[in-house]
């Protein structure tokens, strides 16, 4: 892996250049559609190689992948069914404040 250098008047890593040319705010912008299997073949390849050239980059992604592996796991439960039924109905009932407005 190569290192990356701050362009000049710039600090952190969302201020980098990577080597493929893309402003690694870019590349990170991205990242949680990557994460999320959203991108198409040619995104996540330009994505991969990215995150293979600038360790700042692969960090945040790392990051990122190991917060959203914890959410997951820790939001497993489901609501009970009479909150969830309360939830569905304060929603509906906005709705249709919403459209009776418009």
């Amino acid at each position: 892996m190569s290192t990356q250098q701050p362009r000049e008047g710039t600090t952190g890593a969302s201020s980098l250049e990577g080597v493929d040319g893309k402003d690694c705010s870019e590349v990170l912008g991205r990242v949680f559609f990557f994460l999320d299997n959203e991108l198409d073949q040619a995104d996540c390849a330009q994505i991969e190689h990215h995150l293979e050239e600038c360790g700042p980059c692969l960090a945040r992604y790392d990051l990122e992948r190991t917060v959203k592996t914890l959410v997951a796991r820790s939001c497993s439960e489901q609501a009970p069914e009479g909150l969830r039924q309360r939830v569905m109905f304060s929603i509906r009932e906005v709705q249709v404040e919403i459209t009776r407005s418009e």
